[in-house]
């Protein structure tokens, strides 16, 4: 019985999460396809990544104005960072900090 509900709490958790990792993946995958695009100006990549979200309806929690942005020998590096609140029963909740940037 025990296994039982350790594992309905897991599946449970794992029901809660995946949500966030599928907009956490689109995320990532939206920024390195801007980048790889080379913008002219950080408006073109905010522009740019606003037009996507709204293409991509998972991406909920970050916008183009959350985004950093600079130049490396004129390669575009975009980075973002978010925090994501996941609560699993009362009071508990899960915070999970995710970060990234183009590749």
């Amino acid at each position: 019985m025990g296994w039982v509900l350790l594992l309905a709490g897991a599946a449970v958790l794992a029901g809660r999460l995946l949500p966030t990792l599928l907009e956490f993946y689109t995320i990532q995958r939206v920024v390195d396809r801007i980048a790889q695009d080379n913008p002219a100006t950080q408006s073109e990549v905010r522009a740019a990544f606003d037009q996507a979200r709204q293409v991509e309806y998972s991406v909920r929690s970050i916008s183009g104005q959350d985004l950093l942005i600079a130049r490396d020998n004129d390669k575009l590096q975009i980075g973002f960072a978010y925090d994501k609140q996941i609560e699993i029963a009362g009071p508990v909740s899960l915070l999970i900090k995710y970060q990234g940037h183009s590749h």
